[in-house]
């Protein structure tokens, strides 16, 4: 008879790792495991193979009349090699064999290999690298090749990368030969600088600017590359000229640029057919018979600055093939009422206002953006300050239109030069506008709307740079101040605004052959001050104000369906920002934070799994609206969409909504009252979440808030 013995835990050793489940049958078991027991049977295999022991294989490497033996044993070069394991497990000769010969491959390069295969350490001088990763492809070293790619990468500089995307693709080394590519791409510019660029031959440039993918801030720049190519050996390669202009996008070049080059460059003086070919498209531009150039890479759009009770000086961009937004470099003054464009892929700022609780100054500054940098620098200042102000661009030079300074609203207009960097003022309007909607279309700029300090405008007028006078258009159907213009197909669209008493969703077009404005469909949402710009074919809307405050909601709308929809919303709802759409900035998005809708998330080192205690969020001291979030998050995420509350929810729980689809959060249970938050990094990093949503108007509640949530991260840190 057996003794009832009380059955204990499995319990676990310290010195020995090992799990005892102990049995009053005799069926208990061991679970024993070493964790370094693989290292250390490898370095004793190492030591076996340093002093000759079992070893059954000797590699005779021969490189240059140079032989080099190695004494090795089969079984481990076998197992981190593809190359050795099909060897020695198929039907080749080699699987019995006890000397193999490997030839044209340095000793040294092979000693490290078998180094690696020993010990998994390897370190090489950066002259060798290439040698090595050869190697490593060769006998499929996949870990060793890995490395060597990823140190290439970090190393690549205009000087060597289509040394090294030549190597790449041709010992098949895929990922490397992408990398370069990609690199390329980015620093299009300054690698068509270095010696190795005229090396390529003219299939592989033809190759390289047929790609949309190159960024460069002007076509000018691809062009610049062909001609400077063919420069390099006028001879022999003047023949591939006119199949390179072919790729260019020669009318995205500035007209100035081109006419400069009909006049003097060399080397169309020597290709009259490209010279012809040239100055057909140069007619083309001046009797405006322009195609819609192509673009160069991804193109964003770009909210620099507006107005949340104080003016902003954010700048961010949204990819609306991605839904995502991304921070950027921020303007070196808070800036609202401010107008944006863009020219040789350059982001201007214009005017606007810096406006605060302790400041308000009108702005006469010119900003100037470059994607391929991330910074922002000065040019020269308007000859007034205006706020509000509508700007474009007609024949490489931007224009300012109207705005205020002060009680002054203005009907003046200067136009700025970008190769003399000087503002000069041009013919004035009719009437001052302040807040007027402008675009450019056929090379005239038309202007709509507005506000004189007294009188709101339906007026319409247009200016032709050639002759440097304003014409009045028909007027449109409703008066409008604080609205959008923007040019589609040769049609304008007049969008939203203020009519004096109601923001506005209504939208018109205006039809320049008949000189007649028609209606078209509204937008969801009724808004004045909003920013509105065209990428791909379709007008984008975003933020604005109405009767319920400052909006963050974006629409799109496209012109051959007569259809609006939404699309998402603002990192900040905001008004009066400059917008502008241009290539997607050159920097390294782990710079950037990824704006996912409405959330702002700090960097924070905390371990992978990290548990977030909610109790430390006091609930008494909240607002009403916050304690509905708190409380809808003990409760688990299924309230959010079941709450009673749900047009609160809709307004201020798409911060978590973000959270949860974008970053993994996982409700344990309500009992606990516990978030787990993952993210999947190498570098155990996780975000959390900043509450400072943009609608509220609580945000030093929010911002208390998080600080609480802060120390409950940093308390389950210890």
């Amino acid at each position: 008879m057996h003794c009832p013995v009380r059955r204990k835990r499995p319990t676990r050793d310290s010195d020995f790792s090992a799990i005892v489940v102990p049995s009053m049958y005799g069926s208990g078991y061991l679970d024993y495991t070493v964790e370094t027991h693989a290292s250390r049977s490898m370095k004793v295999m190492d030591e076996f193979r340093q002093h000759d022991l079992l070893c059954d294989l000797v590699l005779h490497v021969t490189y240059k009349e140079r032989t080099v033996d190695f004494k090795v044993h089969r079984v481990v070069l076998a197992s981190c090699s593809a190359y050795f394991r099909a060897m020695f497990t198929s039907s080749f000769k080699e699987r019995h064999a006890s000397e193999i010969t490997l030839r044209d491959v340095c000793p040294q390069v092979v000693g490290r290999l078998i180094d690696f295969a020993y010990t998994s350490h390897i370190t090489v001088g950066e002259k060798c690298v290439l040698h090595v990763l050869l190697a490593a492809m060769r006998y499929q070293m996949e870990d060793v090749a890995k490395a060597c790619c990823d140190f290439l990468t970090k190393h690549l500089e205009p000087a060597n990368v289509i040394g090294i995307a030549r190597f790449a693709e041709e010992i098949g080394c895929t990922d490397l030969h992408q990398s370069c590519r990609e690199y390329i791409n980015i620093h299009f510019n300054e690698v068509t600088k270095v010696d190795e660029f005229f090396s390529l031959s003219h299939c592989q440039l033809l190759e390289l600017i047929s790609q949309d993918s190159i960024k460069v801030l002007c076509e000018s720049e691809v062009y610049k590359a062909c001609t400077d190519w063919v420069g390099w050996d006028m001879e022999s390669r003047a023949q591939y000229l006119h199949a390179l202009l072919n790729a260019v996008h020669i009318y995205a070049l500035p007209p100035k640029f081109l006419k400069n080059q009909l006049l003097s460059c060399p080397i169309l003086s020597k290709a009259n057919s490209c010279k012809d070919f040239l100055s057909k498209i140069f007619q083309d531009m001046t009797l405006r018979k322009l195609p819609p150039p192509p673009n160069r890479g991804t193109q964003l759009i770009y909210v620099a600055g507006g107005y949340r009770q104080q003016s902003l000086p954010s700048m961010e961009a949204y990819d609306p093939k991605k839904n995502v937004w991304l921070k950027l470099a921020d303007m070196g003054t808070p800036c609202s009422g401010l107008g944006a464009c863009t020219l040789f892929g350059l982001l201007y700022t214009v005017g606007g206002r810096n406006l605060s609780l302790e400041n308000n100054t009108e702005s006469s500054s010119l900003c100037c953006y470059n994607p391929m940098t991330n910074q922002w620098s000065q040019r020269a200042s308007l000859n007034i300050p205006r706020n509000r102000v509508a700007v474009g661009v007609v024949d490489s030079c931007i224009y300012a239109v109207g705005g205020s300074h002060g009680p002054t609203h203005h009907n003046t207009v200067e136009r700025w030069d970008p190769e003399s960097n000087r503002w000069s003022f041009v013919c004035p309007m009719s009437v001052a506008r302040m807040g007027a909607g402008m675009a450019a279309c056929g090379g005239a700029l038309y202007v709509a709307g507005g506000y004189d300090g007294q009188n709101r405008w339906d007026s319409a007028e247009k200016y032709q740079p050639d002759t440097n006078t304003w014409q009045q258009l028909a007027p449109m159907s409703t008066i409008r101040s604080g609205l959008g213009l923007v040019c589609v197909n040769n049609y304008l669209y007049a969008i939203g605004g203020y009519d004096g008493r109601h923001q506005l969703s209504s939208v018109e077009r205006y039809n320049i052959a008949r000189n007649a404005w028609e209606p078209r469909a509204s937008m969801h949402c009724s808004r004045s001050a909003h920013g509105v710009t065209v990428h791909q074919r379709r007008i984008f809307v975003l933020g604005g104000f109405n009767q319920q405050g400052f909006l963050s909601s974006i629409e799109c709308y496209c012109p051959e369906r007569n259809e609006w929809m939404r699309v998402t919303e603002m990192p900040v709802g905001r008004s009066g920002m400059g917008i502008a759409v241009t290539m997607e900035p050159c920097v390294q998005y782990e710079n950037l934070y990824n704006l996912y809708t409405s959330i702002y998330l700090v960097n924070l080192l905390v371990p992978q799994y990290c548990w977030c205690c909610l109790n430390s969020w006091n609930n008494n001291s909240l607002s009403p609206r916050l304690q509905i979030i708190n409380s809808a998050l003990e409760q688990g995420t299924s309230s959010l969409k079941n709450s009673s509350e749900e047009q609160e929810m809709e307004n201020y729980f798409h911060t978590f909504y973000g959270l949860i689809n974008q970053r993994k959060v996982r409700k344990v249970t309500s009992h606990d009252k516990k978030l787990m938050v993952t993210r999947h990094s190498p570098c155990l990093r996780t975000e959390m979440l900043i509450i400072a949503h943009h609608n509220t108007g609580y945000e030093e509640e929010y911002l208390a808030t998080a600080a609480s949530l802060w120390k409950s991260l940093n308390r389950s840190r210890g």
